[in-house]
């Protein structure tokens, strides 16, 4: 049995490898009970989060219990076909998101400073 569990379970994973999933291409249609249909046989599932915005349709978060499940899903359903859309599945970077909302804060900011005091980029 713990042969078994060698194979299943490498000693190191790389460092991006982590129990959240971040999926797009998603159809707008689908539920989460079709979600976990998909996603359910890779291992136990703690938490689906569907986007439901307009600029959010089409993805979801997938928090697995355990992280080797979440590798399996990455490696099983990196473009499977999903009614005739192509999944992407990634893992959840929170370094990247983070960075990404400091960018749009920054630029707002400078954006509300123009307007403050009348500067114009076409003079």
């Amino acid at each position: 049995m713990n042969n078994m569990l060698d194979k299943r379970r490498p000693a190191r994973l790389p460092p991006e490898v982590n129990r959240i999933l971040y999926v797009r291409n998603l159809p707008f249609k689908i539920t989460a009970d079709e979600m976990y249909d998909i996603f359910g046989k890779y291992g136990a599932i703690r938490q689906i989060r569907l986007g439901d915005k307009q600029n959010t349709r089409g993805t979801a978060f997938v928090v697995y219990e355990d992280i080797y499940d979440a590798k399996s899903a990455v490696d099983h359903l990196s473009g499977f076909n999903v009614c005739g859309r192509y999944l992407i599945v990634l893992y959840y970077q929170a370094s990247k998101a983070h960075k990404k909302i400091d960018e749009m804060k920054k630029r707002k900011e400078i954006e509300d400073l123009k307007t403050k005091f009348g500067v114009d980029e076409s003079s």
